[in-house]
């Protein structure tokens, strides 16, 4: 088995987990695209161009949006350890980078067989729209398998680092070699399949459920992070418009209906079913996937060793001094809900939902799942207000962040302009494990800014950021864009320090921010990440 893993390449980096599986999967490959014919048939097809499994744990375990709550707490699991730890994940669960990673290449191989079939059709102008999907899918799952497993963007070392293979055709022969390419070959792949599909994407062709698909404004979203991560900030900007408008108070999440659903011993639970609606205007895009979030960041206790508490809520997220002020739980419109917990308080938002497909329901046997929202207003706001940061656009900047306070908040600040966020962020100490608190130190080598009032405003925005995408992953991709270093810490309670792990921290592009890529996949010979 290991001898002709390390021949073929292709059943690893697609399929991930053995050679029955694989050979199975590329054995239906051919037979089903044989069929794809008619639009019908593709339109069906690229539903499985999304991928299965979820990044959402993966990341925030990752992140410093958790910390360890010490062996007195025994509600973890190996996988979550060796996240939190950033070590190589060897436990094999659904929630692990090896599940995403092969989930997110069978995703793309489906996309890659769509686009494949509609060239074999001619290109007809009738499938410019499953084309267009197909392209903003692809360019999707590989932006976030590069994100993941590979350092961040930079342009100084883009062009040497390793990103991941960017799979352009479908493949279904087995003994094709692949290399990785470099992040900037991604990245520019990316922005090509982006660039061409953007003007393709029709949402009238996906009928009643355009919120599942990668549509237009979602499209747009996507492009502008992109922008984001590459420091074009301009054009993060300009897609940014594109995707929500120049004044996106319209599209902002209506909390008022998520706070009226969010009542009683259900409120968590029925607040993220409806955090997650379709029909909520702010959820530009709406996926499902295989996910264990709804429970280990949840009011339960599983998984809670490694958790969002009181101390990282009181001094560092939701609950800190911000540029805002201080707020309580209930100055917040999306109700702030603290669950106690063997040894600690979890302090949550309810943004993900939880589901559980049985597939034996006599045996009470399935898949816990969870609907999420991998683009939004607010978040793709906060891109462009990031973004006229770095253009030293403050007052436009401003304006977003006002929005985001306006709509988040139910008490407002009585000022909130640039002088109040130089005020605010001269009078905070760069947060430490003993001392922590809203302002990490940015290294100007990962992104360049100017110390003084950009360096503030971002903090300010970067605060923002933190509490809106709270549990969603998207921190560690902050972290690994500014070169936030992270100590852990063990606390023995909700807000004591047992100890701080100073041998372990993680540094700005330390090897350790880009993922292991999956054991079989390196058996058969891809290059690993460093370590």
């Amino acid at each position: 088995m290991k001898k002709i893993n390390k021949k073929y390449i292709t059943i690893a980096l697609i399929c991930g987990v053995s050679l029955s599986s694989c050979n199975k999967f590329l054995d239906e490959m051919p037979d089903n695209r044989a069929k794809l014919d008619n639009e019908a048939k593709i339109d069906k097809l690229l539903v499985s161009a999304y991928p299965e499994v979820a990044y959402l744990v993966t990341a925030e375990l990752s992140s410093d949006n958790v910390d360890n709550y010490g062996p007195t707490n025994p509600n973890s699991e190996r996988f979550m350890e060796e996240l939190f730890n950033w070590k190589d994940v060897t436990d094999n669960r659904n929630e692990t980078p090896k599940e995403f990673w092969e989930a997110s290449y069978k995703a793309i191989a489906s996309a890659n067989a769509a686009l494949e079939a509609i060239e074999e059709m001619g290109n007809p102008a009738s499938l410019n729209p499953q084309r267009g999907e197909a392209l903003a899918v692809r360019a999707y799952n590989h932006f976030m398998l590069v994100n993941l497993f590979a350092q961040h963007y930079t342009k100084s070392q883009a062009n040497t680092d390793l990103g991941v293979t960017y799979m352009m055709k479908p493949e279904i022969e087995l003994n094709v070699k692949y290399q990785r390419n470099t992040v900037q070959e991604v990245y520019d792949y990316i922005v090509r399949d982006l660039e061409e599909a953007i003007p393709l994407i029709d949402d009238s062709s996906y009928g009643s459920t355009p919120k599942y698909h990668m549509n237009s404004r979602a499209a747009n979203a996507l492009r502008a992070r992109v922008a984001l991560y590459m420091q074009d900030w301009e054009k993060a900007v300009s897609f940014a418009n594109a995707s929500i408008g120049a004044n996106p108070t319209s599209l902002l999440r209506n909390y008022v209906r998520i706070a009226n659903d969010a009542v009683g011993s259900t409120g968590f639970g029925n607040g993220a079913i409806s955090y997650n609606k379709s029909e909520e205007k702010a959820n530009l895009m709406v996926a499902t996937a295989g996910t264990q979030h709804g429970v280990i960041f949840g009011p339960y206790s599983f998984g809670s060793r490694y958790s969002h508490g009181a101390m990282l809520s009181n001094n560092e997220t939701s609950l800190a001094t911000g540029p805002y002020g201080k707020l309580a739980s209930n100055d917040y419109k999306l109700r702030v809900f603290v669950y106690g917990g063997t040894n600690l308080d979890k302090v949550l938002f309810p943004r993900v939902s939880y589901m559980f497909e049985y597939t034996d329901p006599v045996a009470g046997i399935g898949y816990a799942r969870g609907a999420y929202a991998p683009f939004t207003t607010e978040e793709t706001m906060l891109v462009r207000a990031e973004a006229l940061i770095h253009l030293k656009r403050y007052d436009e900047a401003l304006v977003d962040m006002k929005r985001w306070i306006g709509n988040t908040l139910v008490r407002q600040p009585a000022t909130f302009t640039v002088e109040s966020i130089n005020n605010w962020a001269n009078g905070i100490a760069y947060s430490t494990a003993l001392k922590s608190t809203t302002k990490k130190k940015l290294d100007p080598k990962m992104i360049s800014f100017e110390v003084g009032t950009q360096e503030n405003m971002l903090h300010a925005l970067l605060y923002i950021r933190r509490v809106e995408t709270l549990q969603m992953g998207l921190r560690w991709f902050d972290v690994k864009r500014y070169g936030i270093e992270i100590e852990r810490r063990v606390l023995s309670s909700g807000t004591t320090v047992a100890s701080v792990e100073t041998a372990t921290k993680l540094v700005a592009r330390d090897n350790r921010a880009a993922l292991q890529l999956p054991a079989e996949v390196i058996s058969a010979g891809l290059t690993p990440n460093p370590r």
